[in-house]
């Protein structure tokens, strides 16, 4: 493994992958284990760096949230050889520092989804992964340091409460949130990030905040339009640090040597004789590691 060279997966909505000066780009159809993944993905090179990218909703933002096929999103990428993952989404602010347009560098994750599949293992073959540091600190510091290189606003840290949507927050949910010490709402990085610690691959979220939620007695409701506007400023900086990150993540030297690398050393209890081989051929590139 020490000598496996890193390729960085890229989940967000469709504008992440329009960076000028990806090459060689081409569409393709990876079938994975657990279905349809949400699109085709696209391959492409920048500066001689290979790249995967995955509209999370589809192009043209056709699968809502709860309807993401997470296991095949991040399976699929698995079988395309990436190791890293950076994933982009757009966020509601519970807090009043963390302004409209700024970005997160989520570091925690409270999980109150309840209507996905949120491991790929279960009946037949059980996992227990920890997911203590759901990601990957060593891609954050890339990220914080890309960021800051070209100058966007950017905050180290946060706990994301992903909520199942697709309705906005209630104002008794989101004062609820703010209670707990939440920093950010979102509907999208659970349970991709359980996926991608279950898989070794090394992931990080940058939360993109567009809006106060509901809680802010000044901006008291979220709107859709208002949102867009906000998205579509934050894109360019989105694409921007992408790029920039992208270096960093894919020049590391101790990417193979990461411990998210290594999730799943001592976390599948089932006896050997005792698995389910169905489910064992499902996890050919997810787990085969450990499995084959």
């Amino acid at each position: 493994m020490s000598n496996s060279k890193s390729i960085l997966g890229v989940i967000g909505g469709s504008g992440v992958y329009e960076i000028e000066g990806l090459h060689n780009k081409q569409w393709k159809k990876i079938n994975s284990s657990f279905g349809n993944p949400s699109d085709e993905l696209l391959f492409g090179e920048l500066e001689g760096q290979q790249m995967v990218f995955l509209p999370r909703h589809g192009r043209g933002h056709t699968i809502p949230p709860s309807d993401v096929n997470y296991r095949a999103n991040i399976d699929a990428l698995k079988r395309s050889g990436v190791t890293e993952i950076l994933s982009v989404s757009a966020v509601g602010s519970l807090r009043e520092d963390l302004k409209p347009g700024m970005f997160v560098i989520v570091d925690q994750f409270i999980d109150r989804t309840f209507a996905r599949e949120k491991s790929f293992f279960g009946k037949g073959l059980v996992a227990h992964v920890s997911m203590a540091h759901p990601v990957c600190n060593r891609l954050g510091n890339h990220v914080e340091r890309s960021a800051k290189d070209i100058g966007i606003n950017i905050v180290r840290g946060g706990t994301y409460i992903a909520m199942e949507g697709p309705q906005f927050s209630s104002v008794a949910e989101s004062e609820l949130y703010r209670s707990w010490g939440c920093d950010v709402v979102g509907m999208t990085n659970m349970p991709e990030a359980k996926l991608a610690k279950e898989a070794e691959i090394c992931y990080v979220s940058v939360a993109m905040v567009t809006d106060y939620d509901c809680w802010h007695t000044e901006h008291d409701n979220v709107s859709v339009e208002a949102m867009i506007e906000v998205l579509m400023d934050n894109a360019d900086n989105a694409k921007s640090l992408v790029k920039n990150a992208s270096s960093f993540i894919t020049s590391d030297k101790e990417s193979s040597e990461c411990d998210c690398k290594f999730s799943l050393e001592n976390a599948i209890i089932t006896s050997p004789d005792c698995r389910d081989q169905e489910l064992v051929r499902k996890l050919d590139a997810v787990a085969g590691r450990l499995l084959n």
